[in-house]
């Protein structure tokens, strides 16, 4: 007996959910929705060097703290790398691990295109046809 098209679909997306949790950071997502922490890696990626919280404070006419605890999210990401010289701390693009971590996403979404494309069980117009019956 096959599964109902509809139990397909759950069990289909439950694995998909799992190779793709396997590899999504919610981190890195967290630290990249916001538009202050992005226009920050963007003047990273623009200066094409390792800057300061004052520097980048100045470029975005914000506060130090407010900077600081940015830059800290996206560490703790791991989008940004963080090394103490003297005095200063220099923040800089993890431009591998981010890549990586996007090819992984990607992967993980081409399998699951794959093994959703493949489920013979959930055939869509059968799936309609059944609630169609069970609204009536």
């Amino acid at each position: 007996m096959h599964p109902t098209p509809k139990a397909c679909i759950l069990a289909q997306v439950s694995k998909d959910i799992g190779d793709l949790g396997a590899v999504l950071s919610h981190q890195m997502f967290r630290a990249l929705g916001d538009p202050t922490r992005v226009r920050l890696v963007d003047l990273l990626a623009e200066r094409c060097r390792a800057c300061t919280v004052s520097e980048l404070a100045d470029c975005l006419d914000l506060d130090l703290s407010v900077v600081s605890r940015h830059l800290a999210l996206l560490r703790a990401a791991g989008v940004l790398r963080a090394r103490k010289t003297g005095r200063h701390v220099l923040y800089e693009i993890q431009f591998e691990a981010i890549a990586e971590s996007l090819r992984g996403i990607a992967d993980a979404l081409d399998r699951a295109k794959v093994d959703f494309d493949g489920a013979s069980c959930c055939d869509v117009s059968a799936g309609h046809e059944q609630d169609e019956e069970s609204e009536s």
